[in-house]
């Protein structure tokens, strides 16, 4: 179990910006420590859940250590099939629903750290889904994979101006869709297994 993080880290940790970690912590309001001969800024774990509670951020993330993993897809063989993929390994939790209003919503409830989106959903479509999150101050850290069966080579570009960090095409490649998820989440292959 880690007992000091980073500012980078309890920025994941908290699902905020790391200036905002770093300004809670310049003006005391997250203790830690400076690195003796540097200018990095440490948060002891205590501190970290202290600091989490004071402000109403879920403290399970840090607890548990696993990722949060939201799968937005209407396909329901789609949605079993990544979820079986990641239960693989007990470094995630999942969960999923099948359109994109439910998707804005549990991005802010939930607070992924990764979305799996279906670019074609029955409410509106995956790009728009993209720029709602990413125009939200609070869920810049979301990372997001679209995904799609449909979507011409030329619309990737606009998937990724809108906020995707990745694209996959349907069928998914099960290898290639664990190490975008390893990559993305600074992991590494071998962990997406244990």
């Amino acid at each position: 179990m880690k007992t000091v993080f980073t500012t980078g880290e309890a920025a994941r940790i908290c699902k905020v910006s790391q200036q905002t970690i770093i300004r809670c912590f310049d003006s005391g309001q997250l203790r830690g420590f400076r690195v003796p001969g540097s200018k990095f800024r440490r948060i002891p774990r205590e501190a970290l859940i202290r600091f989490m509670k004071e402000h109403g951020i879920p403290t399970d993330a840090l607890e548990s250590g696993r990722r949060r993993v939201l799968i937005v897809d209407d396909d329901p063989a789609i949605v079993e099939l990544i979820t079986d993929v990641l239960n693989e390994s007990n470094r995630f939790e999942c969960r999923s629903v099948n359109n994109g209003f439910e998707a804005g919503k549990q991005a802010n409830e939930y607070r992924p750290d990764l979305i799996i989106l279906d670019i074609m959903l029955p409410d509106i479509n995956g790009k728009a889904v993209c720029e709602a999150i990413r125009r939200d101050q609070n869920l810049t850290d979301i990372k997001i994979i679209c995904i799609s069966g449909m979507v011409e080579e030329d619309k990737i570009s606009e998937l990724t101006a809108a906020g995707a960090n990745a694209f996959m095409h349907k069928p998914l490649d099960i290898d290639g869709l664990k190490s975008k998820i390893a990559d993305l989440l600074d992991m590494t292959y071998e962990e997406m297994a244990i």
